[in-house]
């Protein structure tokens, strides 16, 4: 058995088993990735992947168990490496981050701009996402850190840490009606069509349910994963958008009039995590404390020993949050 056999059914089963596409990405052929899948499933007396003629169609069940693995060896790998990098160049590497839109665009720009001031030979690379694609790609060690505010507790494998609380704006054009409502009710926003975030998506699930406990049944005419896109169909007077207050420009948006609606919804937590057992080189640990000032390389090791989601909770239950 062999590393590079291990790394070539990763690829494989996380490249929709396209075996091609996996060649291209990995500088190889595809007949000498074949034959080496073949070669460890020989090895090993069992198929990982399920064959139509000489297309894989599926993953199979010892596959899964052995992809899992696999996944957990070439994790272990990329540690070394990463522990070997930090003793031989400890401000050089690379840093990939997953994260939505609204986290993108608003809240990270100047801390990483003033990251790479000090790190200028760290590449960092951003992906984005749903909330659970993010999740995923922290989980399979695809990304170093993911920041979200939904969707992270069905991963066991993260550590999550909060970062921030944040609430909503009500945003509408200048001449709607409640443009003069300065602490508008539930019920008033219910009577009007909504614009808001898909659900899944920046702290929806926080709206959904105060509507919900208060009886309403809000009209949601449009979604969209991007605030600036639900701007964009306020102004053209679709309905009453509803936009996380950190995503509201004051210049940019100074045709519309942005109401606070934090007396409407409970604040939401936005947290960066990363995968148990990661190595943290000291860039990392440096740019989640740009990110979160009361994360310092202390409090990380510290959460790092926590043995359950309800024990880190605990250990972050007397911090107070600021907030955007």
């Amino acid at each position: 058995m062999k590393l590079q056999q291990l790394r070539y059914i990763w690829e494989v089963a996380h490249h929709d088993l396209n075996v091609s596409a996996t060649a291209q990405v990995l500088y190889t052929s595809q007949p000498g990735i074949s034959k080496q899948i073949r070669l460890l499933e020989d090895e090993l007396g069992v198929e990982i992947f399920a064959r139509s003629g000489k297309h894989l169609t599926r993953v199979t069940p010892a596959g899964e168990a052995i992809l899992k693995v696999s996944g957990e060896i070439l994790r272990k790998v990329e540690s070394i490496k990463q522990v070997a990098q930090e003793f031989s160049n400890e401000n050089k590497g690379s840093l990939s981050i997953a994260t939505t839109h609204t986290q993108a665009r608003y809240a990270l720009p100047g801390i990483i701009q003033d990251f790479i001031t000090q790190f200028p030979d760290v590449s960092l690379h951003m992906h984005q996402g749903t909330p659970t694609q993010i999740a995923e790609m922290a989980a399979n060690g695809t990304v170093d850190f993911a920041i979200a505010t939904e969707a992270m507790d069905h991963f066991n494998d993260l550590i999550m840490m909060p970062c921030y609380r944040w609430n909503r704006s009500i945003l509408v054009p200048k001449t709607h009606p409640l443009a003069q409502r300065a602490k508008p009710t539930l019920e008033e926003v219910a009577t009007f069509p909504l614009v808001t975030y898909v659900f899944g998506f920046t702290g929806r699930s926080r709206l959904d349910e105060a509507f919900k406990d208060k009886g309403l049944t809000p009209k949601v005419v449009f979604t969209a994963a991007d605030a600036d896109v639900i701007k964009t169909y306020v102004r053209l007077g679709l309905g009453v958008g509803i936009v996380a207050s950190m995503a509201i420009d004051p210049e940019k948006d100074s045709d519309l009039v942005a109401i606070d609606a934090s007396h409407l919804f409970n604040d939401s937590v936005t947290r960066i995590g990363f995968r148990k057992g990661t190595f943290l080189r000291g860039f990392m640990c440096d740019f989640v404390a740009r990110f979160a000032p009361h994360l310092d390389k202390a409090t990380i090791e510290k959460a790092t020993q926590c043995h359950s989601k309800s024990e880190l909770e605990e250990m972050f239950s007397g911090i107070e949050l600021p907030s955007r």
